[in-house]
């Protein structure tokens, strides 16, 4: 049986966009790490994190403890296309963790429908532009029951619509199932 979930290791020099997705506590930023890791030169952790209450600021103090020393932590909840565009050319790798926490802080910021998709276009032509390679982290949503309020519809359908053009723009794309990696494309 092949091997489905080993990342493809002859492109790390040069530019890529990996995309990283599955359920909640499926192992993608264990993965997205690992990944990084195998790339070349200085990298940054783009996190969309904020510590809003204890146990948030609890798990952004473990995550920033489990990071490489040498990595350079970048905090962005909102202008994420701003930081990757802005930060880009200083780093050899990106890993943005995660776009599904992004779209959520921009609806509790007031975001309206279009205006979140519009960033999200935003941000993948940036991220096509900028010169380092980036790792994108998501959670899959849309893989349960129809959520019962407006609000969260509109937060799977904007997680949908945004990470599917991510994986669309993507070089490669993973599949992460209870801590295993599939790659679906690339």
């Amino acid at each position: 049986m092949e091997n489905n979930s080993q990342p493809n290791l002859a492109a790390r020099t040069q530019k890529r966009i990996v995309f990283i997705t599955g359920g909640a506590r499926s192992g993608k930023s264990r993965f997205a790490e690992e990944l990084a890791r195998q790339f070349p030169g200085a990298k940054a952790y783009l996190a969309t994190a904020q510590g809003l209450d204890e146990e948030m600021s609890d798990r952004i103090r473990r995550h920033r403890e489990n990071r490489p020393a040498d990595w350079q932590t970048l905090e962005e909840p909102l202008k994420v296309a701003d930081c990757i565009s802005k930060e880009g050319n200083r780093f050899d790798l990106i890993l943005l963790d995660c776009l599904t926490l992004w779209i959520s802080n921009l609806l509790m910021a007031g975001w309206n429908e279009a205006k979140i998709l519009g960033e999200g276009n935003r941000l993948l032509e940036v991220s096509r532009r900028a010169k380092c390679s980036l790792i994108l982290v998501g959670n899959e949503v849309g893989m349960g029951i129809v959520p019962e309020n407006s609000q969260a519809r509109l937060f799977r359908d904007l997680s949908g619509f945004i990470q599917q053009k991510a994986a669309r723009e993507a070089d490669e794309v993973y599949f992460m199932v209870s801590g295993i990696a599939q790659r679906i494309k690339g």
